[in-house]
């Protein structure tokens, strides 16, 4: 069972694997919080404060006990074939990562949902420009003409916010 080191091998192995056999290969995914156990140094200076309330102790330049660490969460993914027996892993607790993978797994699920692959949505540089509005294409008749130089004055005109009423 091998641990992949980034998220794109693992991508690319899981969809091989999901090609090859969608119908039994399945991918399971485990976000767990991993707590953080206390370092000896802190235990011992909690047990070693005197707890009968020293007068230093009360002072505000006192050391405070620090504040307990934020637990780290994880993502693990594994995709696991019982028929050939493969198991495919990686574990990530990087945030922006868990969020990128969680969205790719749409690509994953078609092909074992039998859905035919969407093609990615891949911007043309040479097309002309649509009109918002209506989404169809409409000549720009300002594109001929040249751009404003800085001494032209064209500000921006838009709408002013409106003051609240208190």
């Amino acid at each position: 069972m091998p641990y992949f080191t980034s998220s794109a091998e693992w991508y690319e192995q899981s969809a091989l694997l999901l090609k090859a056999r969608p119908t039994t290969a399945r991918i399971v995914t485990k976000y767990s919080i991993i707590k953080r156990k206390e370092s000896k140094d802190r235990v011992r200076k909690s047990a070693t404060s005197d707890p009968a309330g020293d007068a230093s102790a009360t002072a505000p330049h006192a050391d405070k006990a620090p504040a307990p660490a934020t637990p780290r969460a994880a993502l693990t993914l594994k995709t696991y074939d019982p028929a050939s027996g493969v198991c495919l892993k990686y574990q990530t607790s990087k945030a922006q990562e868990v969020g990128r993978l969680v969205a790719s797994l749409e690509k994953l699920a078609r092909s074992m949902a039998a859905l035919p692959d969407v093609a990615e949505d891949i911007a043309m540089p040479d097309a002309p420009p649509t009109d918002q509005n209506t989404g169809t294409n409409t000549p720009n008749p300002d594109a001929a003409k040249p751009a404003p130089t800085a001494g032209g004055g064209g500000g921006g005109g838009g709408k002013k916010k409106k003051k609240g009423k208190k």
